[in-house]
């Protein structure tokens, strides 16, 4: 069965992507669709087997992967209760997204390339979820980078497009060099990449044992086991702050909106973007052994939940909204593995798929709807015209922004996971759990505002759209829209459904194991006994965000023109993303094209050119022009030369001999 979930996408590609022009696109579309409608099912049934049954943690072996020297990583899949959770997350969205595609995609000639690339990432996700060891998760992990930059440069003839995808590409690559030294390192530490092995070592590291032997030497620096460890473990951060686009590596996340939307919710609800957190949760045994790690995880995931909960409340763009609040919401999960709450990560991970899947293909159903239009100040008086996709869009916001009464069972997902997340950073035990707990309750407030703020602009109000655009806006087909119903239901019941078995009394028996915290870190048990005032402050964030975006775009519209011009230099700094790119630009990028520039002016034109192909060898065309000239064909020229030959060798010969 596991075989059957992980390889019937790279079927499904095979096909597309080989045989897409000869059997067509409506035959790649249910072919490609079908193959992840069985791998979602499927994916379901080993969840409720593994998850709710009492089987230990196994492996599935494949093949042979590589054996050199004391190197050794097979090919298998690795099947616990964490594999199955991202098998159902990864399996579920990216069916919806191929279903939800049929019909966003309709009019586009390349559809069987489309959803070829769309298997192959969902191929390379899978591999990466149901590694046994961290060489199998690396190949995973590249693949898939590299089926994000195609799926991003999909429509490769627009300018935008190519930018965005290289751009992806770029930021990932700096990510992934930090994670295969990070992988280097763990290899030096535990003398090996699987898992088992790696796992069963972490005692000789725990924090109680004594051992001051220098075991890794990293930039000239001889480094005991704990510091080792810590690097490590750093180093392996910095992959997962590559791909789950946390601070300073984020940049890539908003203009990743430039591939399709259906694009857009399967990178940032299900694959690409949880790829990190799922990694450093697969690794728990590690990073629980490194304090100092875990202080920055949860500094990095604090700041960039708050980071992009700002830049969203200004964006005009109703995908790069959502974007930013896709990077907001990673941010919420590596809080909790900073804390030691893996759980509450992967519960987040879990109900954030639905909602915000939910949410981009709720937006794509208003693009389609709207001519292609992605303006937020274009929109307005929609409710009425779109109402499936209205209240669609309604149930993530919901969601989103953690609706839900505090001390009872009675709310959204997000109501469950979030709140979680933020209860848990209050009792949190590292040295970053407090000021996580103030900057995710302010993150918190911004959510709901630009959430609501989305809806309002959108759908209500008076229409800005032109009259020819407003004449021909109409609902989506219902093979867009029931993708948008099932999420739907996710987004409102899977916290209730699932909240006591990821974080609540039937930890233990769920989980089995699959993360690990220090038996010292109670953080499990004491999120549920936090002071009143502690629990209800998401609630009245949330409250709070809404009135704000009530006031401001219901009853009082003009009031966000007056506040920009009120406030210019803050309006502009949150309007250009805290001037990251701009920052890039002129500490990397520039630099990077000035000695670019020098190198092939004078490096490569100057002195290789110059000396080379236009130097020695022009000079040696220059003489060579210029001693043809005397080869004239005149027979007394060469009888003169030959005179003067005669002439020199005789003065020579009579020089020579006086002597």
């Amino acid at each position: 069965m596991y075989q059957t979930i992980v390889f019937l996408p790279l079927v499904g590609f095979l096909i597309a992507g080989l045989f897409g022009r000869s059997i067509g696109a409506k035959a790649s579309e249910y072919v490609t669709s079908g193959f992840l409608v069985i791998s979602a099912l499927l994916s379901w049934v080993a969840f409720f087997t593994v998850g709710f049954g009492d089987g230990e943690t196994f492996t599935v072996p494949v093949m042979r992967f590589i054996q050199s020297g004391s190197l050794d990583a097979d090919w298998a899949l690795r099947v616990d209760t964490l594999t199955v959770v991202m098998l159902v997350v990864v399996n579920t969205v990216s069916a919806l997204v191929h279903i939800y595609s049929i019909g966003y995609m309709h009019n586009d000639p390349h559809r069987p390339r489309f959803f070829a690339y769309l298997s192959l990432f969902t191929f390379a996700m899978l591999m990466l979820v149901t590694s046994d060891n961290l060489v199998q998760m690396f190949f995973g992990w590249e693949g898939v980078g590299l089926a994000s930059y195609l799926l991003i440069g999909f429509w490769y003839k627009k300018p935008s497009a190519n930018a965005a995808a290289i751009k992806a590409f770029v930021v990932n690559r700096i990510g992934d060099f930090g994670f295969a030294l990070g992988i280097f390192g763990v290899f030096v530490l535990f003398g090996s990449v699987n898992f088992d092995v790696i796992f069963n070592g972490t005692q000789a590291f725990m924090p109680d044992v004594e051992n001051s032997e220098t075991v890794l030497n990293f930039l000239g620096y001889q480094l005991d086991h704990h510091a080792a460890l810590t690097v490590v473990c750093l180093l392996l951060f910095m992959g997962a702050m590559g791909k789950s686009a946390q601070v300073p590596l984020h940049t890539w996340l908003p203009d990743a909106m430039e591939g399709p939307t259906p694009v857009s919710a399967l990178i940032h609800a299900a694959t690409m973007v949880t790829a990190g957190v799922f990694m450093v949760a697969r690794l728990s045994p590690i990073f629980e052994l490194s304090h100092t790690a875990l202080i920055i995880v949860t500094f990095i995931g604090a700041f960039t939940a708050f980071f992009a909960a700002t830049v969203g409340l200004v964006q005009n763009d109703i995908k790069r909204v959502i974007a930013y609040s896709t990077c907001s919401q990673l941010g919420y999960m590596f809080v909790a593995i900073g804390l030691g709450f893996y759980s509450a990560a992967i519960f987040h991970l879990f109900t954030h798929a639905f909602f915000k899947a939910l949410l981009f293909l709720g937006s794509g159903s208003v693009i389609h709807a709207v001519s292609d239009e992605q303006d937020m100040r274009k929109m307005g008086g929609l409710r009425r015209l779109i109402p499936y996709t209205y209240w669609m869009m309604i149930i993530g916001t919901l969601a989103l922004t953690g609706v839900g009464i505090p001390a009872t069972l009675i709310g959204t997902a997000g109501f469950f996971s979030k709140d979680a997340i933020i209860e848990g950073a209050f009792v949190g035990h590292n040295a970053m759990a407090m000021t996580a707990f103030i900057l995710l309750v302010v993150a918190a407030i911004f959510t709901s505002f630009y959430s609501w703020r989305l809806i309002f602009m959108t759908f209500h109000g008076r229409p800005r759209a032109t009259a020819d655009v407003m004449h021909h806006v109409h609902e989506s087909p219902m093979v867009m829209l029931v993708p948008l119903f099932i999420l739907a239901a996710g987004a409102l019941f899977a916290g209730v459904i699932f909240h006591e078995y990821f974080i609540g009394h039937d930890y233990e028996h769920f989980w089995k194991g699959a993360l690990f915290t220090l038996p010292d870190n109670h953080i499990l048990h004491e999120f549920h006994d936090i002071p009143l005032w502690a629990k209800l402050s998401p609630f009245v964030a949330m409250l709070l965000g809404l009135g704000v975006a009530y006031q401001f775009y219901i009853r009082s519209p003009e009031t966000p023109r007056k506040l920009a011009g009120q406030h210019r230099l803050l309006y502009a700094f949150l309007l250009n993303k805290w001037y990251f790119d701009e920052l890039y630009d002129f500490l990397f990028v520039k630099p990077a094209m000035r000695l670019g520039r020098f190198l092939w002016k004078k490096g490569d034109g100057w002195l290789i050119d110059g000396f080379g192909p236009d130097g020695v060898s022009a000079r040696v065309v220059d003489m060579t022009n210029r001693v043809i000239k005397l080869q004239t064909g005149y027979l007394y020229h060469y009888a003169f030369a030959m005179l003067i030959g005669v002439a020199a060798l005789v003065t020579w010969m009579m020089l020579g001999s006086s002597f």
